[in-house]
Order: C-alpha cells, then sequence, then structure tokens
C-alpha cells in the first residue's frame, strides 16, 4: 500500500467512479462481518478483503468519504485513522 495521498483517489472509469463495488468480494458476502458490534471479531471481513481484486478502490473510497464504521479495504475505522495520521 502506498502512503502517498494522491492514492487515495478514486479513479473513475466507463461505468463511473464506484463501478469497483460490483467486483467487491464484499458484495457477495454477509454485510454483518463488515460492521461488526464494537469488540467484535474483524478476522473474516479482512480475510475477505486480503483476496478482493478492488480492495485498493475501498479503501480509496472510505479514506476519501470519512467512513467511521466498518471493515473497509481491510482496514478498520482506527487502521484508516492511524494511517491518515502517518500520511498527514
Amino acid at each position: 500500500m502506498s502512503s502517498n495521498p494522491q492514492s487515495w483517489q478514486i479513479g473513475q472509469d466507463d461505468q463511473g467512479p464506484l463501478s469497483w463495488q460490483e467486483q467487491a468480494l464484499c458484495a457477495q458476502t454477509d454485510p454483518e462481518a463488515f460492521f461488526p458490534e464494537k469488540g467484535g471479531s474483524t478476522r473474516e471481513a479482512k480475510a475477505v478483503c486480503e483476496l478482493c481484486e478492488v480492495r485498493d478502490e475501498c479503501l480509496s473510497y472510505a479514506l476519501e468519504n470519512d467512513e467511521r464504521f466498518g471493515i473497509w479495504g481491510g482496514l478498520s475505522e482506527r487502521e484508516r485513522r492511524r494511517l491518515r495520521r502517518n500520511v498527514g
């Protein structure tokens, strides 16, 4: 993962800026795994993200839109905050 803030830009293609979501493995998985209760396990969601082809696009989306809940691009909200701090 590049720590370059430019990498957070969501790329557009012929189908629009969010077409990557159609390819996301999480779209075929129980959404509750990606939004666990406080203190709940994130292991299942992160395992899905690890195999996902659009992980970078997902993380970029979460960072650009300041997503505060759930696992996005394989990172929890706390991990995304830490990433922002380290880059910023």
